[in-house]
Order: structure tokens, then sequence, then C-alpha cells
């Protein structure tokens, strides 16, 4: 058995989106490929989960327009963002 990786960000974090945020087709009721947030847009780490297969931290995000699942490379601590 592998040991999870640990997540790098923390519950109720204030980050970035790093990069534009597109429906990846998790949110049905959007238009596929419809831009979610832009990059720098800020939000809060809401929920911390784990993706099992990949063994890496999926964060919940709350943007204000939308609660998105991100990897750690989708998001940045708002302070280096700021920077």
């Amino acid at each position: 058995m592998t040991d999870l990786r640990e997540p790098k960000y923390r519950w109720g974090q204030p980050v970035v989106a790093a990069i534009d945020l597109y429906n990846d087709g998790s949110m049905p009721e959007l238009s596929e490929d419809l831009l979610l947030v832009v990059a720098g847009g800020p939000g809060e780490i809401v929920q911390i989960g784990h993706h099992g297969e990949a063994n890496v931290p999926v964060y919940l995000v709350d943007f204000g327009v939308a609660v998105i699942g991100c990897l750690e490379e989708e998001i940045a601590p708002m302070t280096e963002a700021l920077a």
C-alpha cells in the first residue's frame, strides 16, 4: 500500500486560480468547456479530498460563482499570487 500524499494547502486557506478554469464536464448543467474562473480569481478551500488512483490531493475551492474541484497545480496561495 502506498502512503497518501500530504496536501500542500489547508482547509480554509485563501487561494487564487493559477490558470483559467473551465468546466470539464463535472458540472453537467453548464456547457462543457465553459470558462468558470479566470486565472487570478480568488477562492477559499472548503474541503480536501484525495484521488486514490493518482495519489494526489483534490481541493474543493469556493470561488463564489462555483465550488470547483482543483489540483495543486491549478491553484496558488493568495499571498504568492499577490507578490
